[in-house]
C-alpha cells in the first residue's frame, strides 16, 4: 500500500447552521459543492477538504479537558495568530494557547470539536 495524499477529514456536528457560521464565517473557509443527500457541508482548504456531517445525537466529551491539543483535533495553518485570536474572541469562541510555546492556539467549534490554528 502506498498512500499518496490526504483527501479529507470528517467532523460530526449536531447543528449544521451553527457549524456553517463557525467554519464559514468565523474561520473563513470556502464551501464547495457536494452531491450527497445526507445533511452536511464541505469546505476546501488547499488540496484537502473538511467534511461536516450532521449527527443530531452527537455528544462530545474531551478526554483531556486541561490540554485541548491532547484530544482528537484538526489543525490548520494560519497567516497571523494574533489576528485569529482577536477574531475568535470577538465571536466569543473559547481559546487555549498551545502549552508547547509554539505560535498556536486551540479553539472549539459549537459542538466542542477541537480546532488547532498554527502560525507556521
Amino acid at each position: 500500500m502506498q498512500i499518496t495524499q490526504c483527501l479529507h477529514t470528517a467532523i460530526l456536528v449536531s447543528n449544521l447552521e451553527r457549524a456553517e457560521h463557525f467554519y464559514g464565517n468565523i474561520l473563513g473557509l470556502s464551501k464547495v459543492e457536494r452531491s450527497l443527500k445526507y445533511p452536511g457541508v464541505w469546505y476546501q482548504i488547499g488540496d484537502v477538504q473538511l467534511h461536516l456531517i450532521v449527527d443530531t445525537t452527537l455528544s462530545t466529551h474531551l478526554q483531556n479537558p486541561e490540554k485541548w491539543g491532547r484530544n482528537p483535533h484538526v489543525a490548520f495553518s494560519i497567516a497571523n495568530l494574533d489576528d485569529a485570536k482577536t477574531k475568535l474572541l470577538e465571536h466569543n469562541c473559547p481559546i487555549q494557547m498551545s502549552a508547547s510555546g509554539r505560535a498556536a492556539l486551540f479553539t472549539q467549534d459549537p459542538d466542542g470539536n477541537i480546532i488547532e490554528l498554527s502560525q507556521v
